[in-house]
């Protein structure tokens, strides 16, 4: 689904839900998760319903993971570097998620 024009840039690695990943110096956050098969970041709060990056400039707030530790970073706006640990939310549910 998603090609990279130019892939001769370095690699960087990071942990992704605790497995070792890995993605190109420059890639934001959501960049490297949408190159590694990731498409869905988290859960909406109320339904459940799962999100994932959607307009990779900062402006919609679908792609919030924790990074090292940080909660809701908006991963489109977070260059993605050597040892950073990410954790999406993609298999949490909401207990108060009506059924």
């Amino acid at each position: 689904m998603f090609t990279r024009l130019d892939d001769s840039a370095p690699t960087v690695a990071f942990v992704l839900d605790g497995a070792p990943a890995i993605a190109r110096a420059g890639d934001t956050v959501a960049a490297a998760l949408l190159a590694n098969g990731v498409v869905i970041t988290r859960r909406s709060p109320i339904s459940g319903e799962p999100r994932g990056a959607y307009c990779m400039m900062g402006v919609c707030f679908e792609c919030l993971v924790t990074i090292d530790g940080v909660g809701n970073r908006q991963g489109c706006l977070v260059t993605v570097s050597n040892g950073m640990r990410i954790e999406t939310g993609a298999s949490r549910r909401n207990l108060t998620a009506p059924p």
